[in-house]
């Protein structure tokens, strides 16, 4: 088992304090009024609902609606960029939009910089507890507005310098090369930043994923505390670890996802990429470490190339799925650098999303809309149908065939 302790700082005074669960729920397995039902043939053929142990929620299935006709709006594909655009802010030599205009160097690899037009302002000092303007428990008016300083800082990755080369058509070792940027930045951040809790990586891919440039690049969000998604999966793999005599759920949920074979997409040796029982996107997707890795920083270099290696597989099947440059929001959840506690800290696994919206080909995608913003999340494509799919495709980028 591999330990991220040995260099985790740990807040004892945890600024946020302890959150409350989504459900409401003292106990990790209290939401679940009924027995799940395994039948796999039952699941594939009517409408039921699946759990997701990592956000405590749940997301209702209707298998049945995936063939329904669409007469709704349809995306238009992006036209492919050139491989040098001299009008693009993350092209090497080209001046960015900040103030001062500042140019970007000549850069052969990866390119990483401050962010021109961050969405938040740099931290003073070291990590303390945040203001919170309510501090009296018994004022109803306090409660109901209360607000937090926020700080941190936001880094741009630019993955390489060719303006149209995407991840999934770039080299092993260019691949490689990006994961060894991730930890890097998060190891600075660690070292040199220590008011940062938190480093979020993470990409959007597509202009329908909000992507304002296209030249390939993702982002690192640092804050002053920890973002409410990966505490809640915090909260999570720590309530279970409670409950389960010290297992970790997503070891647990790894090895058996494995064994069962009906989700998986891609395996090797050290990562596996599975489409969530628990999914709500139509191919979503996660990457798992198969060891107890806590935190990016904790990978080997073998580990770093098989990370390289399961991004690549997973990605050139997404463009191949409907041939097109697949968009999608991907992040990477692991231990926080500032953890809030012990338990925190010992819970985190590494693993990261992939939440892509396209769902029956390149010009139609899924709306979280109506009863899924109202109500409960809610799919059409079961997760198995999903897998299959992505998995009989083929490994070779069909721009390369």
């Amino acid at each position: 088992m591999q330990s991220h302790l040995s260099y985790s700082r740990i807040n004892t005074a945890d600024a946020q304090g302890k959150s409350e669960r989504r459900d409401g729920c003292s106990s990790y397995s209290a939401r679940r009024s009924k027995k799940p039902n395994s039948s796999a043939k039952m699941e594939a053929n009517n409408v039921h609902r699946r759990f997701n142990p990592l956000t405590r929620s749940w997301v209702l299935c209707s298998p049945h609606r995936a063939m329904r006709p669409w007469l709704g709006q349809k995306e238009e594909a992006a036209p492919e960029g050139p491989a040098y655009d001299p009008k693009c802010y993350l092209c090497p030599g080209n001046t960015r939009a900040s103030n001062p205009p500042t140019a970007n160097p000549s850069y052969e690899s990866t390119f990483v910089f401050d962010n021109d037009f961050p969405a938040l302002t740099a931290p003073e000092g070291s990590a303390e507890p945040s203001a919170n303007a309510a501090s009296d428990s018994s004022d109803i008016e306090s409660l109901l507005f209360q607000s937090n300083k926020a700080a941190g800082l936001c880094r741009v990755v630019c993955f390489s310098p060719t303006h149209n080369l995407t991840l999934p058509e770039m080299s092993h070792m260019q691949v490689v090369s990006v994961v060894q940027e991730w930890i890097r930045i998060h190891k600075d951040l660690r070292s040199n930043h220590p008011a940062i809790h938190y480093a979020q990586i993470f990409e959007n891919k597509g202009a329908v994923m909000g992507c304002s440039n296209p030249h390939p690049h993702g982002q690192v969000w640092a804050t002053d505390y920890v973002p409410q998604e990966p505490r809640d999966e915090l909260d999570s793999l720590v309530a279970f670890r409670k409950e389960h005599a010290g297992k970790c759920m997503l070891c647990s949920y790894a090895e058996i996802e494995e064994k069962r074979g009906d989700r998986v997409v891609y395996s090797n040796k050290d990562f596996i990429v599975v489409v969530p029982y628990w999914a709500v996107w139509p191919f979503e997707t996660m990457i798992l470490s198969k060891a107890h890795v806590s935190s990016i920083e904790d990978l080997s270099e073998a580990q770093q190339s098989s990370l390289a290696d399961a991004i690549l597989a997973l990605t050139i099947r997404y463009d191949n799925l409907f041939e097109t440059s697949f968009p999608y929001s991907m992040g990477i959840h692991g231990a926080p650098i500032l953890a809030a506690s012990e338990e925190h800290a010992h819970a985190a696994h590494l693993h990261l999303h992939f939440y892509p919206p396209l769902l029956r080909s390149a010009s139609v995608k899924k709306f979280l809309v109506g009863f899924e913003m109202l109500g409960e999340s809610q799919r059409d494509l079961t997760a198995e149908m999903a897998a299959s799919r992505l998995k009989g495709l083929s490994p070779v980028h069909y721009k390369k065939r």
